[in-house]
């Protein structure tokens, strides 16, 4: 995965718990399976077979509209501990988590810049050309968007938003698949947004290049227009539980270190990004 000297590699795996995706696999509409408002979980077969496990990619779908996001981190907790994305989840309410961004050696701090009302993690600002940004001050803007810093000022951008997390560019502002080929290949967790505006947590637990991946997604009928990656390899997690339905993806793969799909842990991770429903109506 990118950036091994600066990411601790953990042992996360794919697990669902009931009900079995493949199970609803009959009450789906083009891959896509209700939740509850504004919240579906997505299955699809990639066309491109990967080298173990099983090819699928799920997708959780959300309409800013229903739910909040929340970055929470562990240096900002009560505790400071690291949880795997489902104790994030339930210490907080969450029904939703995944993957906030890489992290550094000292496990805590995110590998770019990161803030949020209250807290500063990382105040450098990478090379890095994207920035989900949510908690917005002003009407003016979307709630929630990526920002791409090839078609947007950021200097001025980073003033309307006070949550910000900075990670690498899989599919710019342009629609295009910006990560050159490669020979490694991971377990994959990210972020989109769609052409209306709904945020995607993506986990690919069967491994692909980055390169890859972006292609995969981009030809699915999820109507990607950007994303970023936040983890790759084994503590690639998201979870998933509306009370009614619950959900549990964990990563494995990594080129060069856990090269295999056996690993059924989910490793404590120091910032997810997590969602609640809000009161706002349609």
């Amino acid at each position: 995965m990118p950036r091994l000297a600066l990411t601790f590699l953990l042992a996360g795996i794919f697990i669902h718990s009931a009900p079995s995706l493949m199970d609803a696999e009959s009450n789906t509409a083009n891959g896509w399976l209700s939740l509850e408002a504004g919240l579906d979980i997505g299955t699809f077969k990639s066309p491109q077979k990967s080298i173990v496990g099983d090819s699928t990619i799920h997708i959780l779908r959300i309409n800013p509209r229903n739910f909040k996001f929340n970055l929470l981190t562990a240096r900002s907790s009560k505790k400071g501990k690291r949880l795997s994305a489902k104790k994030w989840a339930k210490t907080n309410n969450m029904i939703a988590t995944i993957n906030a961004s890489m992290y550094q050696a000292d496990k805590m701090t995110s590998v770019s810049y990161m803030r949020t009302k209250g807290h500063v993690n990382n105040t450098w600002v990478s090379k890095d050309k994207t920035l989900l940004a949510f908690d917005s001050t002003t009407p003016s803007v979307p709630s929630i968007q990526i920002i791409d810093r090839d078609c947007q000022d950021l200097k001025k951008m980073r003033k309307l938003y006070e949550t910000l997390i900075q990670s690498i560019r899989m599919v710019s502002c342009r629609g295009e698949n910006v990560w050159q080929q490669q020979s490694k290949k991971w377990s994959t967790a990210a972020i989109g947004t769609d052409s209306q505006g709904r945020v995607l947590f993506i986990h690919a637990r069967s491994p692909y290049t980055t390169h890859d991946l972006i292609s995969i997604l981009l030809n699915l009928p999820i109507e990607l227009k950007q994303a970023m990656y936040v983890e790759g390899g084994p503590d690639a997690q998201l979870y998933i539980n509306t009370g009614k339905k619950e959900f549990e993806f964990l990563g494995s793969y990594s080129s060069g270190s856990f090269e295999h799909d056996e690993n059924n842990v989910a490793w404590p991770l120091p910032n997810v990004l997590g969602i609640q429903r809000t009161t706002r109506e349609d």
